[in-house]
């Protein structure tokens, strides 16, 4: 039996094994089946003993997760959008895999740039304006 894999990217795939699911009710509408079913799904994924993850890729993800990820490294993603169980497994695992993509993109690096010349005359005719205008604020009032 094959081990089956949430592939994120061509090289990033997390191992089931390291992917763990609990089941709860939803809120909002559903009727009855709210009340009765547990048809939302908690996604738990640990972000930082993560063996699928490169550190590069651990350390953006844990960034861009936010309020998602647990004081212990640990991302959860809550899945209630649609009704059935099933439907929302899909949903959270989706959303985990749209997330590490994200993290895997390295950000490109700032090149340093000079201002241009226009640039630097804007801001200095802005300043000897502002000047002239508190200097003239100044000049009648003192009498």
């Amino acid at each position: 039996m094959a081990i089956v894999a949430l592939q994120c990217t061509p090289h990033i795939a997390i191992d089931e094994a390291e992917l763990a699911e609990t089941f709860i009710r939803a809120s909002g509408p559903g009727g009855q089946n709210v009340n009765k079913l547990s048809t939302a799904v908690q996604l738990r994924f640990d972000v930082r003993r993560s063996a699928a993850l490169p550190d590069a890729v651990a350390v953006r993800l844990m960034r861009l997760a936010g309020r998602r990820l647990t004081a212990d490294g640990i991302l959860v993603i809550t899945a209630q959008r649609f009704r059935t169980q099933e439907r929302n497994r899909a949903d959270a695992r989706e959303r985990l895999a749209e997330l590490v993509a994200e993290a895997a993109v390295p950000p490109t690096p700032r090149r340093a740039t000079r201002p241009t010349l226009a640039s630097k005359k804007r801001r200095l005719e802005s300043k000897a304006k502002r000047g002239a205008t508190k200097r003239l604020r100044g000049a009648g009032l003192t009498d």
